[in-house]
C-alpha cells in the first residue's frame, strides 16, 4: 500500500539513514532540513534510485508556521500524509553553571516546540493506521558521573516524550500510533565535525554494554519498525536504542 512520510532531520545522520530505510517503491517520502542543501539532495537521489518518490523541503521548526509549511509540501506533492518521523534537533551541552534562559529556550523552541508545531499540522491528515515516531535521545534518561549531561536537550527531550505518551492516548481511538525512540551514542556521519576526542570515545565506549557507538542505521532499524504494520499494536513507547547505556 503506497504511503507518504514526512522524515525532518533527513540531510545527515539519523534522518538520512531512516530516508534511506524507508525508500522503495509505493512509498513516497517529503525530506525535510533546516539548512543542508549538499546533504538533503544527496539523500534524496539515493532514496529515488531505490523507487521512491522523493519532494524536498526547508524549514526550522524553530520558527511559527514551520510545522505548517512542511505538511502543506507533503500534500502538495503526494496529496496525502500517512507518518511523521520527528528527527530534527541538536544536542547543547553547555553545563548548569553556563547556561542562560537564551540557551534553553533555543532547545525548547527547536525541539519541544519543533515538535508541537509538526504534529499540530499533521493531526487533521492521519487516519487509521497513521504513525508518528519522534526521536528522543538518552541525555533525558542518564545522568551519571561518567556520562555528560546536556541539560537543555534533556528537558527539551523530555518534554517530547510526555506528549508522545499524551497524544498516544488522544490518538489511539483514532488508530494512530505515537512512539519515541531514544538513541544512544551515535556516529557521525564522515566528515561532520565530532566534540569526542579518542580517548573520550573510548571512555564512552566503556559505559555502553555492548562496547561500541551507535551506527545511524541502528536507529533507522527501529524506526522503521515502528512505522510498520507489524508495529500497529505498540503506541506511547520510549524505545531505546543505545547499547544498553540505558537499562
Amino acid at each position: 500500500m503506497a504511503r507518504a512520510v514526512l522524515v525532518t532531520g533527513a540531510a545527515s545522520g539519523i534522518g538520512a539513514a531512516t530516508a534511506r530505510r524507508l525508500a522503495a517503491a509505493g512509498v513516497s517520502l517529503t525530506l525535510a532540513t533546516r539548512g543542508n542543501a549538499e546533504g538533503l539532495e544527496a539523500v534524496a537521489a539515493a532514496c529515488r534510485s531505490a523507487g521512491a518518490e522523493v519532494a524536498t523541503a526547508f524549514a526550522d521548526l524553530a520558527g511559527p508556521g514551520s510545522g505548517e509549511a512542511l505538511v502543506g509540501a507533503t500534500l502538495a506533492a503526494f496529496g496525502r500524509l500517512d507518518a511523521v518521523v520527528a528527527n530534527a534537533g541538536f544536542a547543547d551541552r553547555t553545563p548548569w553553571d553556563a547556561l542562560d534562559e537564551a540557551a534553553m529556550a533555543a532547545s525548547a523552541e527547536a525541539m519541544a516546540m519543533g515538535f508541537f508545531r509538526l504534529v499540530r499540522a499533521a493531526l487533521p491528515h492521519l487516519g487509521p493506521g497513521g504513525r508518528v515516531v519522534a526521536v528522543s535521545s538518552f541525555v533525558a534518561h542518564v545522568f551519571r558521573r561518567h556520562v555528560q549531561a546536556f541539560p537543555a536537550s534533556a528537558a527539551a527531550k523530555a518534554s517530547i516524550e510526555a506528549m508522545v505518551r499524551s497524544l498516544a492516548h488522544e490518538l489511539g481511538p483514532r488508530g494512530v500510533t505515537v512512539n519515541a525512540v531514544a538513541p544512544g551514542f551515535i556516529r557521525k556521519d564522515p566528515g561532520r565535525h565530532s566534540q569526542m576526542t579518542p580517548e573520550r570515545l573510548a571512555a564512552v565506549e566503556a559505559e555502553i554494554p555492548l562496547g561500541r557507538i551507535g551506527e545511524p542505521a541502528d536507529v533507522a532499524g527501529a524506526i522503521a519498525f515502528l512505522l510498520s504494520e507489524e508495529a500497529s499494536y505498540i503506541t506511547g513507547q520510549v524505545i531505546h536504542v543505545s547499547g544498553g547505556l540505558v537499562i
